[in-house]
This record gives C-alpha cells, sequence and structure tokens, in this order.
C-alpha cells in the first residue's frame, strides 16, 4: 500500500519547506544555527500540520545526527530512560549530540518530563518538542528553562496553494491523473491551515474519482467530505472552530449556547484543561473590570479540574460557563494594555521621571534619584497628584473606562482624584 500523500510530499531540505519563513529562511534564527552545526534543545509550538515533525527531521538530517523519536501519548518513563541510553552510546560517533523529538510533548506527565531533565542539561541528547497547547501552562518550568521557544504559525493561503500545485506537479501517484484546480476556495477552508489536511483531502478527492480527468471543484470536495466524515483529521475543528464558537457564545452573553459548544468539546474528547484555560482567558479578556470575581471563580475552577478531571470536572466547568456568560462584560483592561504596547513601540524606551526612579545608592541621590516624589499614603484619601508617565506622554490616555456598574466606580474614583484629565469627552 502506498504512503499517504502527506507523506510522500514531506520536505527533506529548509529550501523544500513551505511557511515558517521568520524561523527557516535565508537568514532565520534557526536555519542559521542548524548551518552553524549547533542546536539548541527547542520547543516547536503551534498548530497541528504545519511542520513541526518535518522541520525536526531536516534539522537532524542536517546535522547529521541520530534522531530518535518518542510520542508522548504511548511512551513512558521507561521508554525515555532507554532511547537516553542508547543516545549515551551514540555520542561519540557525531559532533552533534543526538535529537531526540517527542511529539505532543504537553502529554508528557511529570515524572516523564522530570526524566529527560539530566539528559538535556548534560547534553546528552538535544531535545526537540513539539506541542499544539501553550508549553507554560503543560511544560514543566525547569525544563521549559532549558529550551528555546519557537512559534509556529498557521500556512498562509500562499503557502497551502504552493504545496497543492507541487503536490499535483511532482507525486508520482498525483500525475497518473489529469487534474484541474477550477476552484480551491473549499480545499483551503477545510483544511484551516493545516498542510497535512489539505493533501488529504485532494488524496481523498482523487481517490474516489471515477475517471483519469479530475476537476476539483468546490461542489466535489464538499459533496466527497459529506460522504467520508471521518476522513480528515477533526482535532482542528475542534481546537480552532468550536472553541471560537465557545468563547464568541460567552463574549455574547449566551448561557445556552455556551453549554451547548462545551458539551461539542467534551463529547468531542477535548481535554478539559484546554477548556479551563480558554475560559480563564475569556474571565479576563471580556468580563474584565465588569466583575472582577469572575477571573477568581474562573481559576478556582482550572484548580478543581485538574484535581478532579473527567467526567465530575464538567461541573465547575458548566458552572463557570454560564456564570460568564450571564455576567456583565469589558474589555477595557484587554484594549488598554494593547493600546500600552502599541505606545511602547512607537515611542521606544523613554526615561523614567527622576522622582519616581529607586535610589539604592549615594550616587543615584547625588543625581536627583527619588527627589520630589510624594509618598501617596501621606496624603488624605492616600492620593496626591504627581507625574507618573514619562515627560513626552503627559497628555495621553491609556485606559478607557466602560460605564457597567462595577467600573463607573473606578471611574468615579478617577474623576474625583484626577479631574478633567480622566473626564470622558463623550459624556
Amino acid at each position: 500500500m502506498s504512503e499517504p500523500l502527506a507523506e510522500r510530499m514531506r520536505p527533506r531540505t529548509f529550501d523544500d519547506y513551505v511557511g515558517q519563513q521568520h524561523l527557516v529562511g535565508k537568514d532565520a534564527v534557526l536555519r542559521k544555527m542548524v548551518e552553524a552545526g549547533h542546536l539548541s534543545s527547542c520547543i516547536l509550538w503551534g498548530p497541528p500540520g504545519v511542520g513541526k515533525t518535518t522541520l525536526a527531521q531536516i534539522i537532524a538530517n542536517q546535522l547529521e545526527t541520530p534522531f530518535y523519536t518518542l510520542s508522548a501519548v504511548t511512551s513512558g518513563v521507561k521508554d525515555v530512560r532507554e532511547v537516553i541510553d542508547r543516545a549515551k552510546n551514540n555520542r561519540f560517533f557525531a559532533s552533534s549530540s543526538p535529537i531526540l523529538f517527542i511529539d505532543e510533548i504537553h502529554r508528557f506527565s511529570k515524572s516523564q518530563q522530570d526524566s529527560l531533565l539530566g539528559a538535556v542539561e548534560k547534553g546528552i541528547v538535544t531535545l526537540i518538542g513539539a506541542t499544539t497547547e501553550n508549553p507554560s501552562f503543560e511544560v514543566i518550568r525547569p525544563l521549559l528553562s532549558r529550551c528555546q521557544l519557537y512559534v509556529l504559525k498557521s500556512l498562509e493561503k500562499e503557502d497551502l496553494l504552493m504545496l497543492l500545485h507541487r503536490a499535483i506537479a511532482e507525486d508520482l501517484e498525483m500525475k497518473k491523473h489529469a487534474i484541474i484546480l477550477e476552484d480551491t476556495g473549499a480545499l483551503l477552508r477545510y483544511s484551516g491551515g493545516d498542510a497535512r489536511k489539505l493533501l488529504n483531502i485532494l488524496e481523498l478527492v482523487v481517490s474516489t474519482a471515477d475517471t483519469e480527468n479530475i476537476v476539483i471543484s468546490d461542489q466535489l470536495v464538499e459533496m466527497r467530505l459529506q460522504q467520508n466524515p471521518l476522513a480528515y483529521d477533526k482535532d482542528g475543528e475542534m481546537h480552532y472552530d468550536i472553541i471560537s464558537a465557545f468563547i464568541k457564545s460567552i463574549r455574547g452573553s449566551d448561557p445556552d449556547a455556551a453549554l451547548y459548544w462545551m458539551a461539542r468539546m467534551i463529547e468531542g474528547g477535548e481535554d478539559p484543561k484546554f477548556i479551563a484555560r480558554r475560559l480563564v482567558i475569556s474571565a479576563a479578556e471580556d468580563i474584565g473590570l465588569a466583575n472582577p470575581n469572575a477571573l477568581l471563580l474562573a481559576n478556582a475552577a482550572f484548580d478543581a479540574v485538574s484535581k478532579i478531571g473527567w467526567p465530575e470536572g464538567r461541573i465547575p466547568l458548566a458552572e463557570l460557563a454560564v456564570y460568564l456568560a450571564t455576567s456583565p462584560k469589558s474589555n477595557s483592561a484587554y484594549l488598554g494594555i494593547d493600546d500600552a504596547l502599541a505606545l511602547v513601540r512607537q515611542t521606544g524606551n523613554l526615561p523614567v521621571p527622576l522622582p519616581l526612579r529607586n535610589a539604592p545608592t549615594k550616587l543615584m541621590k547625588d543625581l536627583g534619584y527619588h527627589d520630589g516624589y510624594q509618598y501617596s499614603h501621606d496624603f488624605p484619601g492616600h492620593f496626591v497628584k504627581q507625574q507618573y508617565m514619562p515627560d513626552q506622554l503627559t497628555d495621553g490616555r491609556i485606559w478607557h473606562a466602560q460605564h457597567n456598574p462595577a467600573e463607573e466606580k473606578l471611574y468615579q474614583w478617577m474623576i474625583q482624584c484626577w479631574g478633567q484629565r480622566f473626564e470622558d469627552p463623550t459624556e
């Protein structure tokens, strides 16, 4: 039986690799490190089908070093130790440390990750971990601190089209057919930025054709996928489309829809901690200062789910989803930090006003550091007007209150403190 198209089209060199030019382009950091013959242990974080496994294999080929792979789904501590022992024995036959590639490293338990620490630290192996989940949540801190983190992006339309045309033009099985791409919209839409899914769908459409002459249209793609609902990987939909609908239902204050989409995820076998993390984000981003208790409850639900897992974990998650959906909403803090980041990028490293500077040494005191600072707690209401922004930014505003009941109190207090500076011109 022939290999799947996605495997047949797997690139072998950086030049054949599609996408991720910020990492593997001509002067990109990862490519330069590999071409220099040295690679630090790293974590590749990105959505499914963007080339994490392929990139690891290309790196191993380029460095001409032994390449070991483990799946976090099927491997235990014993498997990790056996691979490390084999790597020790091969260490002297290669200029670079053997590479240990662990797919879905976020599924490794703490004890499994602990078993890697010594080998990574001593350079017995160079670890390349691949994950679709945020490593800061799932990879233990000692291991994460020993690894560089590289973020891979979903493939752009141009990348996917390049793969599509290359497969039709170069793959021996595809070349047996006269394939005309009449439409590409459905192919791109169903692939969702996932190269493997794109090639799987193409192969499905071609393999089910009744003739050697195949005109690929949106209608044909949709018909083939409806006939073969399990023919392509659903993980991308579960992680991106349904979680998007879930969060948007909460943001839109619809508890019924929030519970429905949560049920879809639960029935689909979603990781409960993935749902809990997104609810923590929603509590801060969408409810925010309109109901600060939301973030506290979100953290409590995350903790509860981490302790009890499925199936009982559905109860605190459902409680939280309903609470967030029925809470008043505010994104003023979310907008405020984004505006502040944009301002910093625009204005650069502006000097801190002298009264706000720390003065732990005599020299700093002699230079005027801390001079003129007024300690707020020494004044009525624990407030005194003084300048906290850099000199160039004293006339600007970053945080703008949204007038829900809870935030209105904060707004009125700012008016009492700062007067006209915080008055909303639309009031």
